[in-house]
């Protein structure tokens, strides 16, 4: 078929090479370069590269509101347009404009976790397992019938990073075997169990020792590894990157042995950490070089 594919960070990219093995990936749309590194240059997005790599045409359109750039993405005459975390919110215009629509790949199980962070959510709020879901694109928000879905449990040691891994895979297996089987029918999502996946707010990083040990633990792994959850060890900020349950008690932010610090209810044990300047290291390294207070702020 004739594809158009619109996504931007590495999440996208899977799909995308997945799609272009099987199909004629007409176009891919992305969020123009922005400026990153220590010289702020524009860098492309890891969709932009993986399609340049790829030998395919790359469009970045600051928006796609204008007449032009919608007469231009209508001329490409594509059967079906894949979207995945793409970052601009699609005209209807351009929704109808291909044969079979457009289709989302959202990574979560709709429509539970609808909106812009659902991985984290899942992991912060304890759900037992998510997935990949196929949605064919309304004018709402992820609020389209599902043409396909699949799950995986969420381990204890899930960080989003392990599950953003899993899923894009996963959602590149299965758009393609979503594409070869289209058209498909569209299940209506059911009006009950909608939540919302808020975007994540650097303020939910500071971690208050005084809450479950649970509750830490999920948040720890969730924000994993950005913005990474953080405490005060001293007078040092210390991201806090892999954790796990562990057994023990104390007052709040107790060191108990090692990296096993003391919880409002319960204890958990920290595998990772990352401190000012330096990269992530696993805590026995990291104890190596750092002497822990008896408490944690």
């Amino acid at each position: 078929m004739r594809v158009i594919f619109m996504g931007t960070p590495d999440f996208s990219v899977p799909a995308l090479r997945a799609i272009a093995a099987r199909h004629e990936v007409v176009a891919v749309y992305s969020q123009p370069p922005r400026a990153a590194g220590r010289g702020q240059k524009p860098r492309p997005s890891p969709v932009h590269q993986a399609a340049e790599e790829l030998g395919l045409s790359v469009r970045t359109p600051e928006r796609l509101k204008s007449p032009e750039d919608q007469a231009d993405f209508a001329s490409l005459g594509a059967d079906v347009a894949v979207v995945v975390a793409y970052g601009l919110i699609l005209p209807q215009s351009v929704l109808d404009a291909p044969r079979l629509g457009c289709l989302n790949i959202h990574a979560s199980l709709l429509p539970r976790w609808r909106g812009a962070a659902p991985i984290h959510r899942a992991i912060m709020s304890g759900d037992a397992e998510t997935g990949v879901a196929i949605m064919q694109m309304e004018a709402g928000l992820d609020t389209g019938p599902v043409l396909a879905e699949t799950r995986t449990p969420i381990d204890a040691l899930d960080t989003t990073s392990d599950l953003h891994d899993r899923l894009a895979e996963m959602g590149a297996e299965l758009i393609v075997e979503t594409l070869d089987r289209l058209p498909l029918a569209a299940i209506p999502q059911p009006a009950a169990g909608v939540t919302y996946a808020n975007k994540i707010d650097k303020a939910e990083a500071r971690i208050d020792w005084s809450r479950p040990a649970a509750e830490i633990d999920r948040q720890i792994r969730a924000l994993s590894p950005f913005p990474g959850a953080w405490c005060m060890v001293g007078d040092e900020r210390i991201k806090l990157l892999r954790s796990r349950m562990a057994t023990g008690a104390g007052q709040a932010g107790q060191v108990l042995e090692g990296f096993t610090i003391a919880c409002g209810d319960g204890a958990i044990e920290v595998l990772e950490a990352q401190r000012q300047g330096k990269r992530s290291m696993q805590a026995t390294e990291i104890l190596r070089g750092l002497t822990l207070p008896e408490r944690l702020d």
